[in-house]
């Protein structure tokens, strides 16, 4: 194992920003969790994987979302966890996940907030994986056979869901520069290119760290 470093994938749809962490992982030798993140919170939790399935990246549709326009206020303990609606209750478990996970060595966490929820823990860069609309379209149709004419929106509405699910659960701003480490157009770069530079900007990090590479 190279690293001892968390890295958080954060990602447009169609951009293969899960491929890029799946290749991340495989080039430093340490576990991936996207969807796999379902399973464990499901059993950590005793809970079925459908409720998790369901909910994976949607904020809320209760008038409960509408009431806090976007705020958090689990954090400020006001609300017992029976009393939240299921999505949030699902959040505060599948955080519980991810934080258990990142304590227990090096990995690569796709989507999920997983860059705010580590907010607090300090050996963890966090990635943004983006491309311009042609190429995620494309990838949509040959990747999830999208049907051609439905590419755009798809990847336009996906992103959309992922960004209210963010900002519904952190106080940052899905997909803006400020809120990552690295931001990587994969368009441009490739998937194996994005790898390779998340490895070579931790490196950087590390010596600007003090730390030994």
């Amino acid at each position: 194992m190279s690293t001892q470093t968390v890295f958080t994938i954060g990602r447009q749809f169609g951009s293969g920003g899960r491929q890029v962490g799946k290749t991340l992982a495989q080039k430093l030798g340490i576990p991936f969790y996207d969807k796999e993140l379902i399973a464990i919170s499901a059993r950590d939790s005793g809970l079925s994987e459908a409720l998790f399935t369901n909910a994976d990246e949607k904020a809320t549709s209760s008038i409960f979302y509408s009431l806090v326009m976007g705020n958090y206020p689990m954090a400020s303990g006001a609300l017992g966890v029976t009393e939240m609606p299921l999505n949030d209750q699902l959040f505060l478990i599948q955080s519980k996940t991810i934080k258990r996970l990142a304590s227990e060595g090096p990995c690569v966490i796709v989507g999920r907030c997983a860059d705010y929820i580590l907010r607090d823990v300090d050996q963890v860069l966090n990635i943004f994986i983006h491309a311009d609309i042609a190429s995620r379209s494309e990838r949509a149709i040959r990747v999830y056979e999208v049907p051609e004419n439905k590419a755009e929106d798809v990847c336009l509405k996906t992103d959309k869901q992922r960004a209210n699910f963010y900002n519904y659960y952190s106080d940052r701003k899905w997909g803006m520069c400020r809120t990552y480490d690295l931001s990587l157009d994969s368009g441009k770069l490739g998937i194996d290119g994005c790898a390779e530079q998340i490895i070579a900007y931790e490196k950087l990090w590390l010596a600007h760290k003090g730390q030994v590479i």
